[in-house]
C-alpha cells in the first residue's frame, strides 16, 4: 500500500533542488516546562534548619508539666523582676583594686640619687668601715632606718646538704624590741618570764594559737619536752617562719638554761637562712648607731656565716656582700 503524502513531502517533490530542512524539535507543552528558579534577594536570611522529628519547637509554647495533686505549685517570679537589669555599682566603687603608686620624685631628688649611684659604682667594693661611713652620709629621711646586710653565697639552694642556716648574737643588738614567746611548763614558765619573755606557757598557748590564730610575736622558743605538742602548730607557725627548730637554735635542750636563751633573743640574736637564690639577708642595727657599733655587728654576722659553711660546698663560698639602709642604695663590701 502507498504511504500517504504529507504537505512537506509534496513541496520537496515539486522543488527537488531546494535544500532539505531539518525537522524542527518538538516543543514540550507549557505545563511540562520547569519554571525558572527565582533569585532570592541577598538581604533575605537563610531559613533555619528544620527541627528534628520529635524535638519540641523553641518558638512554640511548651505545655507545663502537671504536678501531683498533693504538691503545692511554686510561685513563679514576676516578669518585671526577671526583665529588670542588675543594679549598677555604686559611684566610686571599682571592681578592680586600685594600685597604689609611689609619689613622683622631683628633679632635685632624681639628680641626687643619680649622682650617688654613679659615685658608688665608680668606687666599687669598699672596706667595711668606709662603707658604713658612706652609708651614714646617705641618710635623707627623718626616720631611724634599719641597716641590713645582704650576702650572696656560692651554694646550690636546691641541695639540702648545702643549706646555710643558723643564729648569731649581735654584740650591740638590733635596735628594736623583740617579742619572745616560750613553750615550756612547770618551773621554766617562771624563769622565762623573769628573763623577759613576753609570753610563756604550755597547753594554753597552743590552744590560743590553734583556735584564735595568735601570732603576735617575733620569736618562738620551745623546750625539748614540749616539741611533741608544739608540732601540731606546724601549719600555722611554719609558713610565718616562727616554728621552733633545733637548726635555728630556738629549741632549748634540757641541759641549757631557758632564761639565758630568752635573754639572748631579747638582746638581738638574729636568725639567718639562705633563700632560693642562695642569698642571706638580715638586719644588723639602726642607722643611728655609732659607726664602730655597726661595724662590730656586721663583722660578727659575716664571721658567723663564714663559719656555717657546709662541707658539700666547693669553690668560692662568699661571692659578694653589701650593706644598705631602708631608703638608700646598697654599698658593696670588700670581703
Amino acid at each position: 500500500m502507498a504511504k500517504k503524502s504529507t504537505p512537506k513531502s509534496e513541496e520537496a517533490a515539486a522543488n527537488p533542488d531546494a535544500p532539505a530542512e531539518k525537522p524542527a524539535k518538538e516543543e514540550k507543552p507549557a505545563a511540562e516546562k520547569k519554571p525558572a528558579a527565582e533569585k532570592k534577594p541577598t538581604s533575605e536570611k537563610k531559613p533555619a534548619k528544620k527541627a528534628e522529628k520529635g524535638a519540641p519547637d523553641a518558638a512554640s509554647p511548651q505545655p507545663k508539666a502537671e504536678k501531683p495533686a498533693g504538691e503545692a505549685a511554686a510561685p513563679e517570679p514576676p516578669a518585671e523582676a526577671a526583665a529588670k537589669p542588675a543594679a549598677p555599682a555604686a559611684a566610686g566603687e571599682s571592681t578592680r583594686k586600685k594600685q597604689r603608686h609611689a609619689p613622683p620624685r622631683g628633679k632635685k631628688l632624681k639628680n641626687h640619687l643619680k649622682n650617688i649611684n654613679q659615685k658608688i659604682l665608680k668606687e666599687g667594693a669598699q672596706p667595711l668601715a668606709r662603707a658604713v661611713a658612706t652609708l651614714k652620709l646617705l641618710k635623707r629621711s627623718k626616720m631611724d632606718e634599719t641597716v641590713e646586710i645582704h650576702m650572696h653565697l656560692g651554694v646550690d639552694a636546691n641541695q639540702s646538704d648545702q643549706l646555710v642556716r643558723g643564729t648569731v648574737s649581735l654584740p650591740h643588738g638590733v635596735g628594736k624590741s623583740v617579742r619572745v614567746l616560750v613553750f615550756c611548763q612547770a618551773d621554766n614558765i617562771a624563769k622565762a618570764k623573769a628573763s623577759g619573755a613576753d609570753y610563756a606557757g604550755a597547753e594554753d598557748l597552743i590552744e590560743k594559737i590553734q583556735k584564735e590564730g595568735f601570732t603576735d610575736f617575733d620569736v618562738a622558743l620551745a623546750t625539748s619536752d614540749m616539741m611533741g605538742k608544739v608540732g601540731r602548730l606546724g601549719k600555722v607557725l611554719g609558713p610565718r617562719g616562727l616554728m621552733p627548730t633545733p637548726k635555728a637554735g630556738t629549741v632549748v635542750p634540757p641541759t641549757a638554761d631557758i632564761g639565758q636563751a630568752v635573754k639572748e633573743f631579747k638582746a638581738g640574736k638574729v636568725e639567718f637562712r639562705t633563700d632560693k637564690s642562695g642569698c642571706v639577708h638580715a638586719g644588723v642595727g639602726k642607722l643611728s648607731f655609732e659607726e664602730n657599733k655597726l661595724v662590730e655587728n656586721i663583722q660578727t654576722f659575716i664571721d658567723q656565716v663564714r663559719s656555717a659553711r657546709p662541707a658539700a660546698v666547693k669553690g668560692n663560698y662568699l661571692l659578694s656582700a653589701s650593706v644598705s639602709a631602708t631608703q638608700s642604695p646598697g654599698i658593696r663590701i670588700a670581703l
